[in-house]
């Protein structure tokens, strides 16, 4: 009985070193195991849970739908677990660090021109590194060839989770007929940057730096997990988040004649009023099928 109660506890000491991650310190941005367990159980849940498949949906059963582009403003309190931890922190990252993983060293998420959001002009694995990094000069002491000596050297600046602003969505609203509700799809997710002018650094708004194929990346989101205020043990997930609309944000443009956004014609609490009233629009039409 002793023998069989040692093997339980070596094979339960084995099982719970695995899944422990640590950070390579040649590589900051990719988790390599532990061998020392960062918790008391071994995480299993979220990374291998799968993408909620959709709802087969045939074109006979959408009579209305609406494409919508919204704005995540990554400053707002809710939208927090889409921006930090800034840093990784044990098996956790922010989204972006998520997208730029999969897109230079997975290999799993495709990266395009932030100028077509049709997804049809992809980048290079090169190109979106030079995205993501630009060279730049600094001074430095020269201790090799002249010590004392200050020259000029090239500095690689990568782009962090912290400066990330805002993630754009697009989105399509519709009525499944076939079931009777109002549902929604993400289709694509945009990563913003603040733009600022060269030497002094005045920010002058946001630009985008790609697009990501939404159902590309899903499966990716749903083994991510996020920071929860309430209780650890009941984390959620990228893919969760969006899944719940468990974030604010505001709309930004709507499929019109013009194709214009909001700010080309409307600006400040305008621009938000009338944001306001595209959701209510939607509220309303579905509000409107139905008899109390």
């Amino acid at each position: 009985m002793k023998k069989v109660k040692i093997l339980l506890l070596v094979l339960i000491a084995s099982f719970s070193t695995v899944g422990g991650f640590a950070q390579d310190p040649n590589n900051p941005d990719v988790l390599k195991p532990s061998k020392y367990p960062d918790g008391i159980y071994t995480k299993e849940n979220s990374r291998t849970r799968r993408a909620i498949p959709y709802t087969t949906l045939r074109e006979a059963d959408v009579m209305w739908s609406r494409r919508i582009w919204r704005v995540i403003d990554l400053k707002e309190k809710i939208n927090h677990p889409l921006y930090y931890p800034t840093e990784i922190i044990g098996d956790r990252k922010s989204m972006f660090q998520v997208i730029k993983d999969a897109a230079l060293i997975d290999g799993t998420v495709t990266c395009f021109n932030v100028t077509d959001d049709e997804f049809r002009n992809e980048y290079t694995k090169t190109e979106v590194e030079g995205l993501l990094s630009k060279w730049d000069s600094t001074n430095t002491i020269d201790d090799v060839n002249n010590p004392g000596a200050t020259i000029v050297a090239p500095v690689k600046r990568d782009i962090k989770s912290d400066q990330i602003t805002k993630y754009e969505l697009k989105e399509d609203w519709f009525f499944d007929r076939q079931r009777s509700v109002l549902d929604v799809r993400i289709i694509g997710i945009e990563v913003m940057i603040a733009k600022t002018t060269e030497g002094s650094g005045e920010v002058l708004g946001d630009k985008g730096l790609f697009w990501v194929y939404y159902p590309e990346a899903r499966p990716l989101f749903a083994n991510q997990e996020v920071y929860m205020r309430h209780n650890d043990a009941e984390r959620r997930t990228l893919d969760d988040i969006f899944w719940k609309r468990m974030f604010s944000s505001y709309i930004a443009k709507e499929t019109n004649v013009y194709n214009r956004v909001l700010s080309e014609y409307i600006v400040g609490l305008d621009a938000l009023l009338e944001s306001d009233k595209i959701k209510n629009k939607i509220f309303e039409f579905e509000h409107d099928f139905w008899q109390f």
